[in-house]
């Protein structure tokens, strides 16, 4: 089945339209009133389980490699969680991620 030009970006619109209908109804209805301490303890951990999420495709099924895991990326996590839970501090962590990645695509051979 072949999409118009048209009906792709009518179904983009319409996406749009959605999220931002979505969203509006969590923060647009609630506009200036406080939010109940139960609400705001709950969304600190917002990007503690989005992150993770975005990641976890990116390390065990990347697209570089046809969507199968390879040792640098799995090692690339690994020192990213560990030097992330041992300096608490996020630059930290990414750029022990970021080396290791690019030492272990240099390093380990292709297939």
């Amino acid at each position: 089945m072949t999409m118009s030009d048209a009906d792709i970006w009518l179904v983009i619109g319409l996406l749009a339209v959605g999220t931002y209908l979505i969203r509006f109804s969590f923060l647009g209805l609630i506009g200036s009133r406080p939010m109940p301490a139960a609400v705001l303890r709950l969304l600190r951990f917002t990007p503690v389980a989005v992150l993770p999420g975005m990641v976890a495709p990116l390390v065990l099924w990347p697209a570089a490699t046809g969507g199968h895991p390879d040792i640098a990326r799995l090692a690339a996590a690994a020192a990213t969680l560990a030097a992330g839970l041992w300096r608490r501090n996020t630059l930290l962590a990414i750029a022990a991620g970021a080396l290791t990645l690019y030492a272990g695509l240099w390093l380990l051979p292709t297939s």
